[in-house]
């Protein structure tokens, strides 16, 4: 299974160009957080739509006031993609799971409190083979240009536990790139720079359903 990876994009998703495979995910940050009049939210969803995947998978991230609001509502957030919020997707025998929570920046899309955090990594199956947040786990690709780790503490002792082949996230835009702990291999899919610009391509991994 050919698994295609970006996050990070904030409405300059259409400098990646044309991308295929098998599944597409987006660790969030689509939109660019000021926006909320639905017009960035439509044109990522066209976006999705001219992309070569068999399924495409999405979270939130903290700019994405527009699609929280949708989801909240009950409304349908992408015609072109399956929106995850602590949920399951099952394809071709590989479990995914997606969660947009994040820590710290109240105020913002996505925010919760730290009682709140674990209350939500807790429901991620231990079955989960693909792991999809928005912030990464605490110490491991988590350092913005100050140097201090930012990542989540509940989320990396959930992940220790239940040990997802990838782990997928983005939010931290100085730490891009992918490291292995010889269980889960976890990738920062930012496709943009500290400056907001997109610099980094996406990230392509074949992972074997059951291998």
């Amino acid at each position: 299974m050919r698994i295609v990876v970006i996050s990070d994009t904030h409405g300059q998703h259409a400098a990646l160009g044309s991308l295929h495979g098998d599944v597409l995910i987006h660790c969030g940050d689509f939109c660019d957080g000021y926006n909320n009049d639905g017009r960035s939210l439509s044109e990522i969803d066209e976006w999705f739509g001219k992309q070569q995947f068999s399924l495409i998978l999405c979270v939130g991230g903290n700019h994405d006031f527009i699609a929280q609001s949708r989801h909240q509502k009950g409304r349908i957030v992408f015609r072109n993609a399956v929106y995850l919020v602590d949920a399951p997707y099952n394809f071709e025998g590989v479990s995914f799971y997606g969660a947009p929570w994040i820590p710290d920046l109240n105020g913002w899309a996505h925010f919760l409190t730290d009682r709140e955090l674990q209350t939500k990594w807790d429901l991620i199956p231990t079955s989960t083979d693909v792991l999809i947040t928005h912030t990464p786990p605490f110490g491991i690709l988590d350092r913005p240009r100050s140097g201090r780790s930012i990542g989540c503490p509940y989320l990396r002792g959930t992940v220790d536990r239940i040990r997802p082949k990838l782990h997928c996230f983005g939010h931290v835009h100085a730490s891009p790139g992918c490291v292995t702990d010889g269980s889960t291999e976890f990738i920062n899919a930012t496709v943009v720079n500290s400056e907001i610009v997109v610099r980094y391509p996406p990230t392509v991994r074949e992972l074997k359903p059951g291998g």
